[in-house]
């Protein structure tokens, strides 16, 4: 699978549900594992791949990678923290993003079973950022307007230099 980058417009549209979760999805959630693996990521959401399903997977030390599929998110914490995020289709670009320190996830996973997840830390974190993507929104997207603006100045400046 090919990850797509800032600039594509898919990666800016909203992701449509998955109906039926079958041998056929299960597949994709594998190659989507293996393709976040190869870029060295900790999620990785359809849109990133061209896929418009709502589905994601994510993979974080000392945990086995989980397959989230029509996920939601029903509850986040009032508590929220500052941690630096970077993201595949964004390569080399990082910055500090606030966002809930933890989440409440109700999804299905690759064969069909639905499963509710609390999570804080970077778990919670890399739910929350996957599930921006499924919605069109990048993290930068959180970000301050001039740092904002910084940044895709910064991402031209490289474009331009290729």
């Amino acid at each position: 699978m090919e990850i797509l980058t800032l600039g594509n417009d898919l990666l800016r549209q909203k992701a449509e549900p998955i109906k039926p979760i079958d041998s056929e999805i299960a597949k994709i959630a594998e190659n989507m594992i293996e393709t976040m693996h190869e870029g060295k990521g900790v999620g990785l959401a359809g849109p990133q791949v061209g896929l418009m399903k709502r589905i994601f997977v994510v993979h974080i030390d000392g945990d086995a990678p989980r397959v989230f599929i029509n996920p939601s998110i029903v509850a986040t914490s009032q508590e929220t923290v500052k941690q630096e995020e970077g993201c595949l289709s964004i390569p080399g670009i990082w910055a500090d993003v606030v966002r809930p320190e933890s989440v409440r996830v109700q999804a299905w996973n690759e064969k069909g079973r639905p499963f509710t997840l609390e999570a804080d830390g970077i778990m919670a974190r890399v739910i929350q950022h996957e599930y921006d993507h499924l919605e069109g929104a990048l993290f930068i997207d959180r970000l301050s307007e001039s740092r904002r603006e910084k940044i895709l100045a910064k991402l031209e400046k490289q474009q331009q230099a290729l």
